[in-house]
Order: structure tokens, then sequence, then C-alpha cells
């Protein structure tokens, strides 16, 4: 059993911490590189066989059984606090506030699951009861109550080791749901996961769970998580990432034997809309607050405002100067891992080669690892008929569009993709231009904001942290929010069942 500072470098499988021949090196932000094992199909394999054994017991578990599982997981991820908090920050170059920050997001959530299933409210259950005397035909009884699924697949974000990541919402809903819980760790912090696993594997002692409740295969191989994804054994996937990596894992789910859901977040532009009252009153602070917004966390978050929708003429000019500026004073930061900061330069180099682009402020060259402030302008009729401008650049980059009119935003509005986020900055005097706005927008944003910045999302009851394709595969789906627990649920129906062999949850 590793403790908090010496790792074992091993996968966590049906209890025990198991090695396999296969190995990779970690590449941390700093401190020095631990190595680890790199699992393929025959570890997922024997994690999804234990998973599914444990599942007939698991899913039939109580709630208040499961409620106290969650919260003793909460519990043993703030014993190991500091070491999660120097590890992650070692690993991935987040600055330790934020990490702290997000255990607290990590642990809560946890408990908000915990507090949610002990009320009960999601199990939507139903009851119809017999009518022998109905005529023509009499009624059967009927009852009706959402149900786990089975194992589920999760795959750890690199831009949240602990929030989207080992024991992050994914993780949380699918054990609050009854679902036993594989997740293939992500490469970039394979010792934070490390950590989490193993407090996850402390609560499966201390409250006597079957050991295959949980599973951490590390891998830094696409073959680990395509035989995830297909093992016909598990019953959904959660996913936060890439669009490539996420779309192929996608496709995969879809051409299995027997489809099952895959739940992909595959991140967004964002887009802002900055009407002309709010412009007017106050578009200097709003130009700062984006900015500020953008660059937040090296602007690698998938509620990062990536286009900003301005009214052409001199405000729009003294917005763009004002933004240039605060940038200006933002130097680069250190970005998750390699390959994400080799993503964002090619990014920026491809925005940096548009004809239908002009540059507003370009921050000098950064360190290999390393992103700096990148901003480009254009009009609403360029950004429409360019539709390369709308891919997401995942970092500190973004485009200012410069709509003539309301018809111009309005196009702006109505040629964009599935989003995570739809912001509005307006005042009172913008009430009708928004209200022109909203019937697009509510179809292409699962969240829709006034008056903030869409970077930070709230864990409660209401959050919808969601969209259409392409922000994610599921359109009807949350990954924050109690309401995500519902993806690893299924409705059954028990007709004439004694009650003897009902599920608990029905017997009253």
């Amino acid at each position: 059993m590793p403790d908090q500072t010496t790792f074992t470098g091993k996968h966590l499988i049906d209890g025990a911490w198991v090695e396999s021949g296969d190995r990779f090196t970690s590449a941390p932000a700093s401190g020095a590189p631990r190595e680890f094992c790199s699992g393929g199909a025959a570890e997922i394999d024997r994690a999804v066989q234990a998973a599914e054994a444990a599942f007939r017991t698991y899913g039939w578990t109580s709630r208040e059984d499961r409620a106290r599982f969650l919260e003793t997981i909460a519990d043993e991820i703030e014993a190991r606090g500091a070491a999660l908090t120097e590890i992650g920050s070692g690993e991935t170059g987040l600055p330790t506030a934020r990490l702290d920050g997000e255990r607290g997001r990590t642990t809560g959530q946890l408990r908000l699951f915990a507090e949610h299933i002990r009320m009960g409210d999601y199990l939507d259950r139903r009851h119809d009861a017999a009518l022998p005397d109905r005529q023509p035909l009499p009624r059967p009884d009927l009852r009706m109550i959402q149900r786990p699924i089975g194992p589920v697949g999760v795959f750890g974000a690199s831009n949240f080791p602990l929030a989207f990541s080992t024991a992050g919402g994914d993780t949380a809903s699918a054990l609050a749901a009854g679902c036993p819980v594989v997740v293939k760790g992500h490469p970039g912090h394979p010792g934070t996961a490390e950590i989490v696993a193993e407090a996850i594997r402390a609560a499966i002692e201390t409250c006597g769970m079957p050991t295959g409740t949980f599973a951490l295969i590390q891998s830094n191989s696409n073959a680990a998580g395509e035989a995830l994804v297909q093992h016909p054994l598990i019953r959904a996937v959660g996913f936060t990432g890439s669009f490539r990596g996420g779309k192929a894992l996608f496709d995969l789910a879809c051409r299995r034997p027997e489809p099952i859901p895959f739940f992909g977040e595959l991140g967004a532009i964002n887009p802002v809309f900055v009407l002309p009252a709010a412009m007017e009153a106050r578009g200097a602070e709003i130009a700062k607050g984006w900015a500020a917004s953008l660059t937040m966390g090296v602007g690698q978050f998938c509620t990062n405002p990536g286009i900003v929708i301005l009214p052409d003429g001199p405000q729009a000019d003294a917005f763009a100067s004002t933004a240039a500026e605060a940038l200006k004073g933002t130097e680069a930061g250190v970005m998750l891992n390699d390959g994400v900061a080799q993503g964002y330069r090619a990014g920026v180099e491809k925005l940096a080669k548009s004809n239908a682009l002009k540059e507003v402020v370009r921050g000098p060259d950064a360190p290999a690892r390393c992103g700096s402030p990148a901003v480009y302008e254009t009009t609403a009729d360029a950004w429409v008929q360019h539709r390369e401008l709308a891919d997401e650049v995942f970092g500190p980059a973004g485009i200012l569009i410069r709509a003539k009119d309301e018809a111009e935003r309005l196009a702006v509005a109505e040629a964009l993709e599935g989003q995570l986020t739809a912001t509005l900055q307006m005042d009172d005097g913008d009430i009708p231009a928004a209200q022109a706005l909203m019937p697009v927008l509510e179809r292409k944003a699962g969240r829709i904001l006034a008056n903030g910045f869409p970077t930070g999302v709230e864990v409660a009851d209401a959050m919808v942290h969601g969209g259409p394709y392409p922000a994610t595969t599921n359109f009807g789906a949350t990954s924050v929010g109690t309401l995500a627990i519902r993806r690893f649920l299924r409705p059954v129906c028990f007709q004439n069942i004694a009650g003897a062999l009902l599920p608990d949850d029905l017997k009253d």
C-alpha cells in the first residue's frame, strides 16, 4: 500500500496494487519524473470483470451506505490534502492555491451527491395502483424506479487532475448511482491519480464495499482507452478532453455490437455577446474582465471565452485597445503538459496565418511548455464565412468579432455550433437585443449567463455543464451538478411484482 510520498507506480485492480510489464515515465512541470505501469487491454479486462462482480452487490446497497461511502472518500482525500497539492502542482504546473481549491470542489461534490441520494428524489419513483375492476380491461400494479446501469468507464481529464479525474464528478455521480467505476488515468498526472485511488481504496475497506467497486488503470497509450470503451461489460463512459480524442472514442462506443452512451465533453469557444448599452456604459470594464477570464489558468478551461461579439465602431476600437493593454502585462504561464502546449502553439499559428484575421495583441515567444496570450479580430461576415475560425484553441487565445448591426449579431449566433456556455453582457437598455438572441442561444448552449464570464462552474443542483454537439456528445446530460447522476441510471418498471422481490427503495 502506498503512503503519501512513495508511489507504487501500479494499477489498482480489485482492491490490490497490480503491476504490468509496460511502463512510462511521467513528465512533471517541476520535480523528478517517476515511472508508472502502462496498462492495456488485459488490465482493463481484469478491472472490468471485477467491477461486474462488484455490481451484483454494490448496485443493491442502500442509499445510506453509499452516502457514507462517498463521504468517507471525501474524508480520505482531505487527509491526503498536502500530498495531493504538492504532487499535483509539480505534475501539472497548476498553482498550489488552484489545487487546494480544486480539492475542496472534489470533496464538496462527493458530499453533495451523498446528500442528494439520501433525499431520494432522483429515483423518480412512480406507482400506478392496480385497478382489477376497470373496464374493459383491468390495470396491473405498476411501479417504476431509476436503477443503476452497471460498470462505468471514466477518463481522467488533463486540466482538472482532481475535480474531473480519478474521484471527480463522473466517478462521484456513478458511485452515487450504484455503479462501479473503472478509471483510465491521465498520463499527465499519474501520481495525483494514485494518491486519490488509494483514498478510494481506503474508503472501500472502511465501508466494507466490494473490492471491485473502483479501479485505476494507469496508461499513456490509446489502447487502454479503446479497450475500456469497447469492453462488453462497460455500460457507459464519462470523458472530458479534446474533440479529436473524444470523437474517436465516441465513434468506438457507437460501433460496438451493443452501443453504449458516451458522455463526452469535448470543449467549446463560449461566445460572449457585448450588447450596445452595456458597451457604451462599461465597455472598458468588460474588456478587462474578458482579458482576465481568457488568461485564467493559462486559458486551460473548457469554458474559456474564446470569442467576443462587439458592436462595431469607435467603442470596439476602445475595447480592443483596453483588452490588449490588459493582456500585455500577462506573463507566459506553464501549461498542463507538453502536448497541450504544442497544441496551443499550433492553434495560434493557424490564427496568425489566416487572411480573415487582424492581430490585436500577441505575447512574446514562450518557453516550450508555456503559453502567452494571443488575440485577433475580424468582422462578423468574415467569421461566418470562415468556419475554421470557430475551432477551439485550448489556451489564452481569443477573437474579437465586430458586428455592424443586430442582423450580423444574430448571424454569428446562428452560425455557432453547440456550446457549453453563451454569455450576454447587457444593461437594461439591451433587453430587446437580448430577447432577439435568446431563442437562438437556448438551442446552442447548455448554460446562458448574463453579466459575468463563463470560467467557473458552480457545483449545484441547477447547474448544467453540457450542450449540443460538438460541445458534448449527449445534449441531454450534464457532467456537473446533481443531475449528472441521471447519466448512470435507467428506468425499470415492475408489474405485479411481490414486495419481497422489489428494490428496497420501492417497498414503501
